[in-house]
Parts: C-alpha cells; sequence; structure tokens
C-alpha cells in the first residue's frame, strides 16, 4: 500500500476575508465558489489594500476550479473581496 503525505491546507470565507495571514508566502492550487447572480471573486496579495493577482466572475453556477501547475502566488498573504457569493474554499500550499 501507498502512502502519501501532501502540505495542503484549506481554508473557507463567507466574508471579505484575510484567508492566508499577511507576510506568509502562499500558492493557491484550488477554488471553489457557490455561486449566485452577479458573482465575483477577487484575490489580492498584501491585504484588502493589496495587489490584485486573480479576479474571477461567475453565475449561480458558481466556480470549482483546479490551478494547473504550482498553483497561483502570493507573496504576501491571500485575501479575498467577495462581491455576490455566499461561501468561497480555496486550496493552498
Amino acid at each position: 500500500m501507498a502512502s502519501y503525505s501532501s502540505d495542503q491546507q484549506v481554508a473557507n470565507a463567507v466574508a471579505d476575508a484575510q484567508m492566508v495571514p499577511l507576510n506568509q508566502r502562499a500558492r493557491m492550487t484550488g477554488i471553489q465558489a457557490e455561486g449566485a447572480a452577479g458573482s465575483k471573486i477577487i484575490f489580492k496579495s498584501g491585504g484588502a489594500a493589496g495587489t490584485v493577482v486573480a479576479t474571477f466572475e461567475f453565475g449561480t453556477e458558481g466556480i470549482d476550479f483546479y490551478v494547473p501547475g504550482s498553483g497561483i502566488l502570493f507573496d504576501n498573504g491571500i485575501y479575498l473581496d467577495l462581491t455576490a457569493t455566499p461561501s468561497v474554499t480555496i486550496t493552498f500550499t
């Protein structure tokens, strides 16, 4: 039987939130979000006033996205700014 290990972590938010602490480097590897009409999620590095790294817009279908390769790099934490989105879950290393 094979044994596997991973340093993946998971964070969930239902409102704007600092999902990975400031001053912590992280790579986002997956995103799941519940959809609603006009849903939009913005991920920033450096807190609420930080640099926009990724933006996703979707509708009631929601989003379930695996980030290929090494993921999306955030040098200074991961901040989530959401609009009309009931819940967001990310995986990161």
